[in-house]
């Protein structure tokens, strides 16, 4: 996964950080971001089920095949599509994904999305507060090569904020057995809402940490921040 930060030094369009903090066991958290074209920038975050080595190779493989189809264009949708299809011809384990994929129109703060059964993205308002998108859920990639795919579109002003992650973040367990949930994270952001977007995810990671205390961590805190500048 990209880890060298800034990752684009020469864009001042927007500023954009992710972060996986892992849990012991080996998972199948990844996170990806490219430009595909000098206007578009792709943004992926995703989560296979299962643990283990055979997630972690399966998540290699969906994240080569998304920046893969990536690369002759089209919208999140059409690229979900396309990796589904490719997926559940060779999907002998019946391992599945989710995943949330964006393109951001650089010049417009244009967003498109899709959502295969991946948490809801977070959107935070220049001057405002953070607030889940309730976003249409479409099945996850590996099951059945028979989903429609559709895309959706979100419009990011100067000074927005994108923040997706996975469920290794809002079902952190303390040991009580109680969630650290989708309000704390959204209190965690806006306690910070002004800084960038790698404080914010060290902010809301520091937080699902200590909200765990000793309780063994049994997730990835995968998670994926933009701000753009216009």
């Amino acid at each position: 996964m990209p880890s060298v930060f800034p990752a684009f030094p020469d864009r001042k369009e927007f500023d954009l950080f992710a972060s996986m903090t892992p849990a012991k066991n080996v998972g199948g958290d990844f996170y990806d971001f490219f430009l595909m074209d000098e206007d578009h920038l792709a943004l992926v975050i995703a989560d296979v089920s299962g643990k283990g080595v055979p997630a972690a190779l399966f998540m290699m493989a969906v994240r080569t095949l998304i920046a893969g189809s990536a690369r002759f264009g089209g919208s999140p949708a059409e690229i979900l599509r396309h990796v589904n299809e490719q997926i559940c011809a060779e999907n002998r384990d019946n391992v599945f994904v989710t995943v949330w994929m964006g393109v951001l129109e650089i010049s417009t703060g244009r967003l498109t999305c899709c959502n295969a059964g991946h948490e809801n993205p977070v959107i935070g308002k220049a001057g405002g507060t953070f607030a889940r998108v309730e976003d249409h859920h479409h099945l996850f990639i590996g099951v059945t090569s028979a989903v429609v795919y559709r895309d959706y579109e979100l419009r990011l002003s100067p000074g927005d904020v994108l923040f997706v992650h996975t469920d290794g973040v809002t079902e952190a367990t303390n040991e009580k057995e109680e969630l650290f949930g989708a309000e704390r994270m959204l209190s965690a952001l806006n306690e910070h809402a002004s800084d960038t977007p790698r404080e914010l995810l060290e902010a809301v990671r520091k937080a699902a940490l200590d909200f765990t205390g000793e309780a063994l961590q049994f997730d990835d805190l995968t998670m994926l921040c933009l701000r753009w500048t216009g």
